[in-house]
C-alpha cells in the first residue's frame, strides 16, 4: 500500500510539470486498480449518498404526523429539529476520529446503522409509543449518524474520483438529491395509505441498514484511512492521528476552500427556506407561483450537479467556480431586482446553477492532498463550515428580512457569492500543471 502511494505521489510530482497534463490525466495514471473495481467503488458511494438523502427525507416528510402524535407546537418542532442539527454537527466532528479508529467500511456501516436506529426511535416515538423524549433521542442518533456518514462518503467519493481520473463528486451529490426525492415520495405514499410512522420509518431503517452493508463490500480497504488491511506495516497510534486531524485547521488554503463553501452553502440554504416566501411577500405573487419558482431552483441545482463533472474536467475547478459565482450573482440580482415574473424565474434558474457545484467541488478540493490520511479531517473541516452556513443562513436572512424586507435581506448573499468567487483559486487541483 505504501509503495503504491509513494509511486502515485512521484507520478503526480512529475506530471504537475508536464506540459499539457491536466488533473484528470494525472489521477487516472496514479490508479493501479482495475477499471471494474473503480466503477464498483464509485457506484457504492452513489448508493451511500442515496441512502443518506433517502433517510433524511423520509422522516422530514412525516413531521406533520410526528407533531400531531406528540402534541408539539410549531416552536417545539423547531427545537426538536435543532437537536437533530446539533447532533449532525457532532457527527461531522467525530467522523475523522471514527474513520481513524475503524476505517471507512466499518465506519460507514456503524454510523448509518446508528442513523437507522434513530429512525426506528423516531417512528416509535411518533406513533406506537408517543413521546417527545423518544423522538428527540431518535433524531439525535439519526443526526449524529447522518452527519458522520456525510464526511465519510465525501472522503470515499473524493478518493474514487481521484483514481477514476474524472470528476464525479457533483454527480454523487445529485444522488443525495435523488434519495431525498425517493424518500419524500415514499413518505407521501405511506401517509396516504395510513401507515404509522413506526411501520414506515422501521421499513426505511431496515432498507438503509441492509443497503449500506451491501454497498460497502465494494469499497476498497485502505490502511491510510484506518482500514484493517492485515499488513505487517505499523500503524500510527490513534492519538497521533487525532492530533493530525486537528492540525488541518491551520491550513490557510483549506480555510479559503471553506470560504467558497460558506458563501455558496449560505446561498443554497437560504434559497431552500426563503425563496418561495420571497416570491410571495417580496414580489407580490401568489403561493402557487412561489412553489413553482422553488421547484425551478431544485431542478436547476440537481441538473447542474448531474451535468457539471465533465465541465470541471475540461476547464478546471477554479474557472468553473468563478464562472458559477458570476452566474449566481447575475441570477440572484435578477431575482432581487427583477420586476417581471420571467426575470424572477430566469434569476432563480441562474441562482440554482450558480451555487450548485461549490459544495461537491469544495469536498474534492479539501481531499486533494498527497497525504491521504489527512483527507478525512480536511473534508470534515470544510463540511462543518458548509453545514454551519446551512444552519445559520436561513435564520439570519429571516432576521434581516424582518428588519429591512425579505428581498433586501437577501442582498447579503450577493456579497458572499462574490467572496466565494474571489477565494476560488484555493480549490485549484494540486495535480494540475502550474500556471
Amino acid at each position: 500500500m505504501s509503495q503504491h502511494r509513494d509511486h502515485a505521489d512521484t507520478m503526480s510530482e512529475h506530471d504537475r510539470h508536464a506540459p499539457g497534463t491536466d488533473g484528470a490525466e494525472t489521477r487516472a495514471a496514479a490508479s493501479a486498480r482495475p477499471r471494474h473495481e473503480l466503477i464498483a467503488w464509485r457506484n457504492a458511494i452513489f448508493a451511500i449518498f442515496f441512502l443518506s438523502g433517502f433517510g433524511l427525507a423520509s422522516w422530514v416528510a412525516r413531521i406533520p404526523a410526528l407533531r400531531d402524535a406528540v402534541g408539539l407546537s410549531t416552536q417545539g418542532v423547531g427545537l426538536v429539529i435543532l437537536m437533530g442539527s446539533i447532533a449532525s454537527i457532532v457527527g461531522l466532528v467525530a467522523a475523522p476520529w471514527l474513520m481513524a479508529r475503524f476505517g471507512a467500511r466499518l465506519g460507514m456501516i456503524g454510523v448509518l446503522a446508528t442513523a437507522a436506529l434513530g429512525l426506528v426511535a423516531v417512528g416509535l416515538g411518533g406513533s406506537a409509543l408517543p413521546s417527545v423524549a423518544l423522538v428527540v433521542l431518535g433524531l439525535a442518533l439519526f443526526g449524529f449518524g447522518n452527519g458522520a456518514v456525510d464526511v465519510m462518503m465525501n472522503v470515499e467519493g473524493a478518493e474514487a474520483e481521484r483514481e477514476l481520473g474524472k470528476t464525479v463528486m457533483p454527480l454523487m451529490h445529485a444522488f443525495f438529491s435523488f434519495g431525498t426525492v425517493a424518500g419524500a415520495g415514499l413518505a407521501a405514499a405511506a401517509s396516504a395509505l395510513g401507515l404509522t410512522t413506526a411501520i414506515h420509518l422501521g421499513v426505511i431503517a431496515a432498507f438503509i441498514a441492509v443497503g449500506v452493508v451491501i454497498a460497502v463490500r465494494f469499497v476498497p480497504l485502505r490502511e491510510e484511512l484506518g482500514d484493517d488491511t492485515h499488513t505487517d506495516a505499523p500503524r500510527e497510534p490513534l492519538g497521533v492521528r487525532i492530533r493530525r486531524s486537528l492540525s488541518v485547521w491551520t491550513d490557510v488554503r483549506l480555510l479559503l476552500i471553506g470560504v467558497v463553501m460558506l458563501g455558496m452553502s449560505f446561498a443554497e440554504g437560504s434559497a431552500n427556506d426563503w425563496i418561495a416566501l420571497a416570491v410571495v411577500d417580496g414580489h407580490g405573487l401568489d403561493a402557487t407561483t412561489g412553489a413553482a419558482v422553488f421547484t425551478v431552483f431544485t431542478i436547476a441545482i440537481t441538473a447542474a450537479r448531474v451535468l457539471g463533472g465533465p465541465f470541471i474536467d475540461r476547464f478546471g475547478r477554479v474557472l468553473m467556480l468563478q464562472v458559477m459565482a458570476g452566474i449566481g450573482v447575475i441570477g440572484l440580482s435578477l431575482f432581487i431586482f427583477g420586476t417581471e415574473p420571467w426575470m424572477i424565474v430566469v434569476g432563480t434558474l441562474l441562482w440554482g446553477i450558480g451555487c450548485s457545484l461549490a459544495f461537491p467541488v469544495g469536498m474534492s478540493a479539501a481531499a486533494d492532498v498527497p497525504d491521504r490520511a489527512d483527507a478525512a479531517a480536511r473534508v470534515s473541516a470544510v463540511a462543518m463550515i458548509g453545514y454551519c452556513a446551512f444552519l445559520v443562513g436561513p435564520p439570519l436572512i429571516g432576521f434581516l428580512g424582518e428588519q429591512f424586507g425579505i428581498l433586501n435581506g437577501m442582498l447579503v448573499l450577493l456579497g458572499l457569492m462574490v467572496m466565494a468567487g474571489i477565494a476560488a483559486p484555493a480549490a485549484r487541483e494540486r495535480s494540475r500543471r502550474a500556471g
